[in-house]
């Protein structure tokens, strides 16, 4: 009896997922003509309710914010970047298991039938928000459990470097509306762990007040499990909502809806960066990890299928293009997966000695592409390649001292020698649609410059790193099933005539920067890889007010 008592709440979990996630298994069906109206409601948010003089609105991370409500792909995320590759993989064996936990649905709030609608999220029937007023999900205590245990608590960095990008990727386009136009406070509750989702909201949408499990810690390491305590780890405005829960709890109850998944997916996504990049308070312009795509259940098994496959092909392309020449490297590359699109070359310089290339930093690759593209062999300065990378180099290289004076000497030589010489003037790599401060440096170099804009897109990993191993970065661009690069070069600049005519060097670095910028479409900031660094590595939001400052300029 007990067993069949077992299997029959089993199954009934299990149709209830599916009821979830495919409204076609759903007895109840909307007659068309509500289907009709609901299309047709816009969905720009107006919702406040006054405390004290001031403006508050609550809203649930996955049910109002975000356009899925699974929480996986985030877990995910922090068990490869965080973790490794076989604690991703017993996350994504254990995804049929979590199908079939059951999942506490939160409330949400909607406005007023004369306004427009909004999905709102709170928790009723307390007299104070805290972390412990959250439904704890059996399925997110596993998935945090399988995730964070054995992690180091002051190396996680996956919360501000990782998972904003694919935060702001799933959220609804309308929200950015709500900053813009409501001006309301916000409170954000959310069952994932705070170190997960309390960088995003308060780093790149500004919200002040952020209601979540903290999770607990054990000798400096996570144990994966959350605190369950009252308020346990909280010091965030939850008193926030007291007075209004108590001020009017039945219109706040009269009004809570049920966000169903087939409403979710008429919701729109945000723009991609190019299109919206002021969308946002603060816009993302660095972001780390390896994984180039939202690692869904489906998509993580086509990742581990493809693995097998991709040791091979990366020996392979790295073999064709350490050993061969370019002229037939370059169209074996395109036979197995590469992408390529070459621009022509410019003519020789009438000077005797060696030509100068600047181009943006994207990947490593940078200087072997533009060499394959010339078809003669070209010297790229390095700024803080690992020895690995520089010793697997199919060109040369030549190491910068980071002394203005000793590098300028080192460079003049390589062009006075009649060498081809790439600088990436930038620094450091950007995987976002921006370009970083031009070093002056090279406009004191030569007489002419030739400009070169190069842009390079991934599939499934991202050829860069900024705290993982960088001599690995190759290997992760030439593993992706279709890595792409596009290679294009500008007229070229007198940069000499321009410094004796009395510009100065930093205008124009900041001339040839705002050429590839136009060339890209992409947006020329102030930031530098020290801004980059800073953001990265974790302090405290310091650095997002200085970027907020900095791409301001014109």
């Amino acid at each position: 009896m007990a067993s069949k008592t077992f299997l029959s709440k089993l199954f009934l979990s299990f149709y209830r997922s599916l009821r979830s996630n495919w409204p076609l298994l759903s007895l109840h069906r909307s007659s068309t003509k509500d289907h009709h109206r609901q299309q047709q409601q816009q969905l720009k948010p107006q919702l406040s309710y006054s405390i004290g003089g001031k403006s508050l609105m609550v809203v649930d991370v996955e049910g109002g914010l975000l356009r899925s409500s699974s929480t996986f792909c985030y877990f995910m995320l922090v068990a490869l970047e965080a973790g490794s590759i076989p604690r991703g993989l017993l996350l994504l064996l254990l995804y049929p298991l979590l199908c079939c936990l059951t999942r506490e649905a939160a409330i949400q709030v909607k406005a007023d039938r004369s306004s427009p609608q909004f999905n709102i999220a709170l928790l009723p029937y307390v007299k104070r928000i805290t972390a412990s007023d959250l439904p704890l999900d059996r399925r997110t205590q596993v998935m945090a459990l399988v995730s964070f245990v054995g992690i180091k608590e002051d190396k996680f960095r996956a919360g501000r470097a990782v998972l904003p990008k694919f935060f702001l990727e799933e959220m609804r386009s309308e929200w950015s509306e709500v900053l813009d136009e409501a001006k309301l406070k916000v409170m954000c509750v959310s069952q994932m762990p705070r170190v997960m989702i309390e960088g995003f909201l308060k780093e790149y949408l500004e919200v002040e007040t952020v209601v979540a499990r903290e999770l607990k810690v054990f000798a400096g390491y996570y144990t994966g499990f959350m605190e369950e305590e009252e308020g346990a780890g909280y010091q965030d405005g939850v008193s926030l909502s007291e007075k209004m829960i108590m001020a009017a709890p039945h219109h706040l109850l009269s009004q809570c809806k049920l966000v169903r998944g087939a409403e979710k997916r008429k919701w729109r996504p945000v723009p991609p960066p190019r299109v919206a990049a002021a969308a946002f308070p603060n816009p993302l312009v660095f972001h780390d990890g390896r994984m180039a795509f939202l690692p869904t259940p489906a998509a993580t098994l086509a990742m581990f299928l493809w693995l097998p496959f991709a040791l091979p092909l990366l020996l392979l392309r790295f073999l064709i293009f350490l050993c061969l020449p370019y002229c037939i490297s370059v169209p074996l590359g395109a036979a197995t997966g590469m992408i390529n699109r070459l621009g022509r070359p410019p003519s020789a310089g009438s000077s005797g000695g060696g030509r100068l290339y600047v181009c943006n930093h994207r990947t490593l690759l940078d200087p072997i592409y533009v060499s394959g593209t010339l078809n003669r062999a070209v010297v790229a300065v390095t700024y803080s390649v690992s020895p690995v990378s520089e010793a697997l180099s199919p060109i040369k290289t030549a190491r910068l001292a980071r002394d203005k004076e000793e590098d300028r000497r080192r460079m003049g030589r390589i062009l006075g020698r009649g060498d081809d010489l790439v600088v990436c003037p930038e620094g450091t790599t950007c995987r976002e649609p921006y370009l970083l401060r031009f070093s002056p440096l090279f406009a004191e170099l030569a007489e002419e410059v030739v400009p070169v804009a190069l842009e390079a897109w991934v599939t499934m990993f991202y050829g860069t790193t900024a705290s993982g191993f960088k001599c690995l970065d190759p290997f992760y661009f030439l593993a992706n099933p279709w890595p792409q690069y596009e290679v294009e070069f500008l007229p070229a600049v007198a940069t000499g005539a321009m410094v004796r005519e009395g510009r100065s060097s930093c205008e124009v670095a900041n001339l040839v920067q705002g050429q590839i910028g136009a060339a890209l479409g992409f947006r020329c900031t102030a930031l530098t890889r020290k801004d980059k660094y800073m953001m990265l590595a974790g302090n405290e939001g310091v650095a997002v007010q200085q970027q907020k400052n900095k791409l301001q300029r014109s």
